[in-house]
């Protein structure tokens, strides 16, 4: 079982041990481990490269001959709070106790009791029989190793589990993923970063079914055989854990085959009309009605219908066709959500987008335009480029600078994942009003590594479908119909000119058709092309 403490330490152990410092580790080399965990802090990463050298071979000498018994085990590399303690002894003439105060001083960094341990360092040592200058070259070597040590038995716990979960993480990734994500169902920043990494492995993570989700995710088999992630409904924001744990239990094994049913089997006590349409907002009732705005109109009756139901058993009274099939409960005449808003109403509910993304409708835009992916924007940092970027802005959050100017880091989400973006007050200033979330941006942005660290320094920023609209693109219209006629023309007149050409593509016949240029160039953009699409008569629209 991976416990709530497990998560951080195989995110600790993969994003940085896994770096090299233990691709060819062996379960004999525990030792190994626990050093090298020891060592796994921002300080002495440095450090970890040189263990793994000298472990494999590499020269190594101490910082004194005396110190070499209580290095060697770690290479001459102080890892361990008890080494400290150790040399303090040895070289200074320390008491147990006293040694540990010198421990405790040093992790603290308090400046007045630093000096007073260093005087008494340095005396000691002096008074062992060594140099001065030695003395206090050893002395700077543990305070540095203050800032990140700590004791053996401590390290050895934490690679214990770092090993532990490192070997779930490699051999059955699809059930560890899955229980991290339950793990942190609350955090939704950590449930998309994990979902990436399941991505990037080539796990599906499917979206959440009221049908086929638990409350906590699921590992679940796919026709092909392969194993994917089902979404958890006790995920979904504001819908809550425990409810959700009472409908996956109303259902059992037995499948919800209409809202009739579902609202029959409710407990109206558990649910709300404001989950409902977060439920339907997620699409998590997709297999019983795939219109999402019907659903989403209907959450009200759903529960009334539910809680009239609930009076009933309750009271001990049968309706007048009591025992049969609950009544159908009728569905609105509406269209459903366009494609843009059901991506921003799954994104409210979720956190993030799940089923699609809303950048997947100007995939030949971005191709006009130069986009480069999230997943590569590290390797152009590795040169220093200016690249162009695109995403959907998720979050953002504002500070003022030290002068007193105002700067902003956006977090942008495009089809492989998630990116932050830094903006400097000019740049800011110039485009703050288009800085609003669920935003598609195009950007112009400074790449670099820096400290080992990505940086993404935005340089301009314009509206995607602005940028969209003038890269040369096309579409093609499919009509079956030609009352649609009327309506398109309404949409080009209302989109205005542009650069893009447009096709009339009539039926005539079974298995032939005409292309009918129009004359002109209009404002073709990803906006128009989904407007379009729900236009009664259009069979298909393409982009060219």
């Amino acid at each position: 079982m991976i416990s709530k403490g497990d998560t951080g330490g195989v995110f600790t152990f993969e994003t940085q041990l896994y770096r090299g410092a233990l691709l060819q580790m062996r379960p004999d080399k525990f030792e190994d481990l626990v050093a090298i965990q020891a060592l796994n802090r921002p300080g002495p990463m440095a450090n970890i490269p040189d263990y793994c050298a000298r472990k494999r071979g590499a020269p190594w000498e101490p910082p004194h001959p005396a110190l070499a018994g209580i290095l060697s085990e770690t290479f001459g590399i102080m890892i361990y709070q008890e080494q400290v303690m150790q040399i303090a002894q040895v070289m200074a003439g320390y008491t147990l106790a006293g040694a540990d105060l010198l421990r405790r001083a040093m992790g603290k960094k308090i400046r007045a009791e630093m000096d007073a341990q260093r005087k008494i360092f340095t005396d000691g040592a002096i008074a062992q029989g060594f140099e001065a200058a030695k003395a206090e070259e050893v002395f700077d070597l543990m305070a540095k190793f203050a800032d990140y040590g700590f004791n053996k038995s401590h390290a050895a716990a934490y690679a214990l589990v770092s090993y532990q979960t490192a070997y779930l993480r490699a051999n059955y990734p699809v059930a560890f993923l899955a229980a991290c994500m339950s793990l942190a169902q609350a955090n939704t920043e950590k449930l998309a970063s994990l979902r990436q990494d399941a991505v990037r492995l080539g796990i599906a993570v499917l979206p959440p079914d009221i049908n086929a989700s638990g409350a906590d995710f699921t590992v679940e088999k796919q026709d092909d055989g392969t194993l994917a992630i089902r979404y958890a409904l006790g995920a979904i924001k504001r819908v809550g854990a425990a409810a959700m744990a009472q409908i996956v239990a109303a259902r059992g094994s037995k499948k919800f085959k209409s809202l009739a049913d579902f609202s029959a089997r409710l407990d109206a006590r558990a649910a709300t009309k404001g989950q409902l349409e977060t439920l339907a907002k997620a699409g998590a009732l997709d297999s019983i009605v795939a219109n999402r705005a019907q659903v989403f109109a209907l959450a009200e009756t759903i529960i009334r219908r539910a809680q009239a139901q609930a009076e009933e058993r309750e009271s001990g009274q049968v309706g007048l066709f009591g025992g049969g099939e609950p009544e159908a409960i009728h569905l609105p005449d509406m269209p459903d959500w366009p494609q843009t808003d059901r991506l921003i109403f799954e994104a409210e509910a979720i956190g993030f987008h799940i089923s699609a993304h809303p950048l997947d409708m100007y995939a030949t835009a971005l191709k006009r335009l130069g986009v480069v992916a999230s997943s590569a924007i590290e390797r152009w940092a590795q040169t220093g480029s200016r690249i162009k970027l695109a995403g959907t802005m998720t979050a953002k959050k504002e500070r003022i600078t030290r002068t007193g100017s105002r700067m902003m880091w956006v977090t942008l989400s495009d089809m492989a994942g998630s990116f932050e973006v830094t903006l400097f007050s000019e740049v800011l200033n110039r485009n703050r009003e288009m800085l609003s979330e669920g935003a598609a941006l195009l950007v112009t942005a400074d790449v670099k590594i820096e400290n080992e660290a990505l940086r993404i320094t935005a340089q301009d920023i314009g509206l995607l479908d602005e940028a969209a609209s003038k890269a040369g693109a096309g579409l093609r219209i499919w009509l079956d119909r030609t009352e649609a006629l009327p309506h398109i023309k309404a949409l080009l007149e209302r989109e205005g000119k542009g650069r893009g050409k447009v096709a009339l593509v009539p039926k005539i016949g079974a298995d032939h058709s005409l292309d009918v240029m129009l004359p002109g160039l209009f404002n073709v953009s990803p906006r128009l092309a989904q407007a379009l699409k729900l236009v009664s008569g259009v069979e298909l629209v393409e982009d060219v």
